[in-house]
């Protein structure tokens, strides 16, 4: 295969890939047709089962880990250049009331949106959501340890603020407004802030 050949096929897979956690993030996993993915990466449909012979189970669990580790990243992008964990929370659930503003109320999190379907029926895709979750944490964990919150503290505070979040979108999309995600800011500021005493 040529590199211009293997070059195009990286990026329709690519294209399948983003066009599913756009989806899914919007319409969620069972509201989602593979020809709708399939129209909206401008890709043949065929090409869908040539990259994921699964079917739609693979592609969603890779649409979960995909999309888990780029929203993982955004610890690291948003909130490490904080030396002030108290603040950097606060301005990180500012920036995901704005988020959710712009997106029109659409969940910004395909992880949760797929998790709320799958919980129970799903385990392949469950078990997914729970490690893409899980990996946020440690990371937050990590950052608040460093910040010299006491480790099992750190992975509780962590815990409580990746919670609060996901709650907070739930609510913000059902209100249609930011104010449950600026009200979970505040409450995370708190636990980091009464974590970082207590440490």
């Amino acid at each position: 295969m040529s590199d211009g050949r293997a070059t195009s096929t990286h990026e329709t897979r690519q294209r399948i890939l983003a066009a599913g956690i756009e989806l899914f993030r919007r319409t969620g996993y069972t509201g989602t047709g593979m020809k709708q993915i399939a129209q909206a990466a401008d890709a043949p449909f065929g090409s869908i089962y040539h990259f994921f012979p699964g079917g739609k189970a693979q592609l969603g669990e890779e649409v979960i880990r995909s999309a888990g580790a780029g929203y993982g990243e955004l610890v690291t992008t948003l909130m490490t250049p904080y030396e002030d964990r108290v603040a950097a929370t606060a301005d990180a659930f500012t920036a995901a009331a704005g988020t959710l503003a712009d997106l029109d109320y659409a969940d910004p999190c395909p992880i949760a949106t797929v998790a709320l379907e799958v919980a129970s029926t799903d385990e392949t895709l469950r078990r997914a959501t729970a490690e893409v979750f899980d990996s946020w944490i440690d990371r937050l964990a990590a950052y608040y340890a460093e910040g010299g919150i006491p480790a099992a503290a750190a992975r509780e505070t962590a815990t409580s603020v990746v919670a609060l979040l996901e709650g907070a979108f739930m609510l913000g999309r059902a209100a249609r407004s930011t104010a449950p995600v600026l009200a979970a800011g505040t409450a995370a500021a708190a636990i980091v802030r009464s974590a970082l005493a207590a440490g």
